[in-house]
C-alpha cells in the first residue's frame, strides 16, 4: 500500500464525494475485499490530500448525524487522471516483465559476472 493509498483514494473520489467510511467501503468493494483498510490509514491520507489541495471537505447530515464529506478539487481530478495514466503504464511494464519468457543473459546482451 505504501505509496499507492493516495492514488487509490483519488480514484474512488472520481466517482463523487464520499465520507471516510464510505470511501473505505468503496475501496473494499472495488477491490473484491483486497483493500480492507482500517480507518487509521485512510483518514491520514484524506488529510494529506486536503493539505495538498487535491481534496476538499465539508459537512453533511444524514440520519441526524453529521459527517465530513470529501470531494476532488479541479487539481485533484487532474492528479487522479495523471496517477491513473502513470499506473497503467507502470503495471503494463511490470506485467511484461513478469510475463516475459526467461532468456539466458547471453541472449539479452546483459553482462554477467
Amino acid at each position: 500500500m505504501r505509496g499507492h493509498l493516495d492514488g487509490l483514494v483519488l480514484a474512488v473520489l472520481t466517482a463523487g464525494p464520499a465520507h471516510g467510511y464510505g470511501l473505505i467501503e468503496a475501496l473494499r468493494e472495488r477491490s473484491d475485499g483486497f483493500f480492507d483498510l482500517p480507518e487509521g490509514s485512510v483518514y491520514p491520507a484524506l488529510h494529506r490530500l486536503e493539505r495538498a489541495g487535491l481534496v476538499a471537505s465539508g459537512w453533511s447530515e444524514a440520519g441526524g448525524r453529521r459527517r465530513r464529506v470529501y470531494s476532488l478539487t479541479t487539481t485533484g481530478r487532474r492528479a487522479a487522471q495523471e496517477r491513473q495514466s502513470e499506473w497503467r503504464s507502470f503495471s503494463a511494464a511490470v506485467e511484461r516483465v513478469f510475463g516475459a519468457p526467461s532468456r539466458p543473459a547471453s541472449q539479452t546482451g546483459a553482462v554477467t559476472s
